[in-house]
């Protein structure tokens, strides 16, 4: 997409990258619900801000998806975490029936 020609000094309009508010929803519902959409968030965001940086242009939402991201990321651990206590509960519940 091209924007016409206005003279030195005209900047195109800030555009809002189409995956912002779905990737900040994510992140946001990973640390409230459920964390297993933490991953999603987390991949997402990266994508986008890739996106983002190749493009060469100004998106008015890129703290949006930075916030989504880092959401993402914490309910990702939050998830390795959960995973992982469980992992050990079930061990040593076949730890103590077998003693």
């Amino acid at each position: 997409m091209s924007y016409p020609d206005y003279g030195a000094g005209y900047y195109p309009p800030p555009q809002s990258h189409p995956n912002g508010t779905t990737i900040l929803v994510l992140g946001i519902l990973s640390l409230v619900v459920c964390t297993f959409i933490g991953p999603f968030a987390w991949s997402m965001g990266n994508r986008a801000l890739r996106e983002i940086d190749e493009s060469g242009r100004h998106y008015d939402n890129r703290s949006q998806i930075q916030a989504g991201r880092v959401c993402g990321i914490i309910g990702s651990v939050m998830l390795i975490l959960t995973l992982g206590f469980i992992a050990l509960g079930v061990l040593a519940a076949i730890i103590s029936s077998t003693a």
